[in-house]
């Protein structure tokens, strides 16, 4: 994993960029609804980072509160 994560980082973007170059030869419409795709995927993994990042922290959040003694208590 040491070499293959950096390659496949740096691949990836390269061929899916060398794909819709490829796409717009073909067909532009077809590009633009690759791209289109691609952005879509881009905002749902977005979407679901931004919602565990959140999640993540308020259970911190309660588990901080709930270890600080007479915090709230009568």
């Amino acid at each position: 994993m040491r070499i293959a994560k950096p390659i496949l980082l740096v691949g990836t973007p390269v061929g899916v960029i060398g794909g819709l170059n490829e796409a717009w030869h073909f067909s532009p419409g077809l590009a633009f609804l690759m791209a289109g795709l691609i952005g879509m995927m881009g905002f749902a993994i977005a979407g679901v980072v931004a919602t565990v990042r959140r999640e993540q922290a308020e259970e911190a959040d309660r588990l901080a509160a709930e270890a600080r003694p007479g915090d709230g208590e009568a």
